[in-house]
């Protein structure tokens, strides 16, 4: 009976592994898609660079000269400074907090430092102040992409940051929040070719304004692709591997700083904003840890002083400098999405 009993278990066994084997014969492309099932546009390209959940990094702006710059409390003539460096840490996570086929749904926050280094303040306060305390940014994020079908999709983002100089944490205040947004209607026209279409509300210029947006994603071929989210950003992709990639392009960034003054209005907002031609070389380092290397031109697209919140009149307006536009370099390490 055990001789009889061992050897039907081997013989299913046998059997068992036999349709296991099987299984890579088969050729699915045959049965075709369930019939019923509703498909959605997904929000990436074929070979788009890495997703980045949580980033971590620093950037190094190599010497340059801000011209201009008056003192508050007199009407001599306004002094030129010798900005020897400006760096500091840079910061950023969006983490899922829905996943899915119908809806993805991200929460995210960031931080940015400036800290400037200058050749002699020359007892000039602003400067000075600039030169102790740096500027500092520090938001937080959301960002939502809601496929309508397996074609079409929208995409949504609002932000809010707190910018300024600040002698201490205490310093915050309704003033030195700005807020920011973007609404978009897209098309997935393959998984090689996502575009859309739609408004933004951003500080990246330096001050408040709303704009045109074009997202373009697209991937020619196994090597060549292209990255746009303009007016912000764009870049030209090239895959050395799935791992390796460089990309060439710019980004526009920058924000309104609060400031403490000892002015007549007793503060000021720097209008700051920032074009960065650039190349990027990304390399996967081991698991889901990339290194992102780039460097480029810091070009000053505007550092304007003014009096006023938000304001655009000349007539608000305390200084205006032509930074000059030195090179720059930042390295960051990433977690990427899988």
């Amino acid at each position: 009976m055990k001789r009889l009993l061992l050897a039907l278990a081997l013989l299913y066994c046998g059997h068992a592994w036999a349709q296991d084997d099987t299984t890579d014969n088969i050729d699915y492309s045959k049965f075709g898609d369930a019939e019923g099932v509703k498909r959605f546009a997904t929000p990436r390209v074929l070979n788009q660079s890495p997703l980045r959940i949580i980033s971590i990094g620093y950037e190094y702006q190599f010497a340059f000269d801000m011209p201009s710059v008056p003192r508050y409390d007199s009407m001599g003539i306004p002094g030129n400074y010798r900005v020897n460096r400006v760096s500091g840490l840079r910061f950023q996570a969006n983490i899922p907090i829905i996943s899915h086929t119908k809806i993805i749904w991200q929460m995210g926050a960031s931080y940015w430092h400036s800290g400037w280094n200058f050749d002699n303040t020359r007892s000039n306060p602003f400067v000075a102040k600039l030169n102790e305390k740096g500027m500092h940014t520090a938001g937080i994020n959301t960002f939502i992409f809601k496929p309508l079908n397996e074609k079409n999709f929208i995409v949504a983002q609002v932000s809010a940051d707190v910018n300024g100089v600040f002698d201490r944490i205490g310093d915050v205040n309704s003033k030195a929040i700005t807020y920011g947004g973007a609404i978009l209607f897209g098309w997935k026209t393959s998984d090689k070719n996502a575009f859309a279409l739609g408004l933004s509300r951003t500080y990246r210029a330096g001050q408040p304004i709303i704009v045109p947006t074009v997202l373009w994603n697209k991937t020619f071929n196994d090597r060549w692709g292209m990255e746009l989210l303009l007016p912000a950003r764009a870049h030209l992709r090239y895959n050395i591997s799935p791992s390796n990639l460089l990309q060439l392009g710019y980004e526009l960034e920058g924000n309104q700083f609060w400031m403490q003054t000892t002015s007549p209005n007793g503060q000021v907002f720097i209008q700051r904003g920032e074009l960065k031609p650039r190349i990027m070389w990304d390399k996967k380092l081991w698991g889901f840890f990339w290194l992102n290397l780039q460097a480029g031109l810091r070009y000053n697209w505007r550092f304007d002083v003014m009096n006023e919140y938000n304001s655009k009149k000349k007539s608000e307006r305390f200084f205006s400098s032509a930074l000059r536009n030195p090179f720059y370099i930042g390295i960051n390490i990433s977690f990427v999405s899988p």
